[in-house]
């Protein structure tokens, strides 16, 4: 009997001590999760996104619903071509006639770095990859149309709003981040990745093509892809200087959210857009596979 119950006592102790671990493991995975925002009431915001809160309130703003409105009731311009600015119409109400919707929680929008292009950085995820946005998409259809609301960092702290966009696919694959594993974007090709510790898989079609068809590679493998495609266009380069693009470089921060009238401008991508001070629609491709 004494056997019995020391055996008991022992199982019952490794037993316990087994729930505990698991339970540390789970808080530490839980710590290490994506940037999407959890829906209870009572969980913390993402810690890994800087002032976030000001983020939320800024999407669920009436401001940035009407510019939405705004920006759905027009149609998509047509064409390739730069076009010619044309005012968009400015409502008493720009949500009249459009059926109710409202804006998601913010998502991180993560792209490389200039200095993991350049091979400066190491091949590891705090210095391969860069919080750059956030994008909310709409809960629901508008008219058949989907948008992409995308705020830029404020110098100084906060966020602004940088553009609304065609389509939900920013928002789609920034959505896809799950617990363990980053979510970001080459825009140049605008190839999506998921890393996974230090595994780089695609997401779409021009992210297959950047790893060459193969269906993962290292992080130090595709940081030398990377560097074979842009390191000789970064800032300050030939391929810079001469007009060719405007260079790899991280996004600037801009210390006021521009305002002007809104304009509608035809091109190569859809989206009304602050830049400059020139507040723009633009027409741009924009599919999710």
């Amino acid at each position: 009997m004494h056997d019995t119950r020391t055996s008991g006592r022992r199982a019952a102790s490794r037993l316990s001590r087994l729930t505990t671990v698991l339970a540390l493991s789970a808080s530490a995975l839980l710590s290490v999760a994506g940037p999407a925002r959890a829906t209870a009431p009572m969980d913390p915001l993402p810690a890994d996104i800087p002032d976030y809160q000001a983020a939320l309130d800024l999407v669920k703003s009436a401001d940035v619903h009407n510019t939405v409105c705004r920006f759905l009731s027009v149609p998509v311009p047509q064409g390739d071509g730069g076009g010619t600015p044309q005012p968009i119409p400015d409502k008493a109400d720009p949500c009249e006639g459009l059926p109710a919707f409202t804006v998601k929680d913010p998502l991180a929008l993560n792209e490389i770095t200039p200095g993991f292009v350049a091979g400066t950085s190491l091949p590891i995820a705090s210095q391969a990859v860069q919080l750059s946005h956030l994008v909310s998409a709409l809960d629901a259809p508008v008219n058949g149309r989907n948008a992409t609301v995308m705020l830029a960092p404020t110098q100084g702290g906060g966020w602004h709003l940088a553009a609304v966009r065609d389509g939900d696919s920013d928002a789609a694959y920034a959505g896809k981040a799950t617990v363990g594993t980053l979510v970001f974007t080459e825009p140049q090709i605008r190839g999506w990745y998921q890393l996974r510790l230090t595994t780089v898989e695609p997401l779409n079609d021009q992210a297959r093509q950047g790893l060459a068809g193969r269906s993962s590679v290292s992080l130090s493998e595709y940081q030398k892809l990377v560097k074979a495609r842009y390191a000789d266009k970064q800032p300050g380069s030939l391929y810079d200087t001469s007009g060719m693009s405007s260079g790899y470089a991280a996004a600037k921060k801009t210390a006021d959210t521009p305002s002007s009238t809104p304009l509608l401008i035809g091109g190569s991508g859809a989206a009304v857009a602050l830049a400059g001070g020139v507040f723009a629609l633009r027409r741009r491709h924009d599919t999710t596979t």
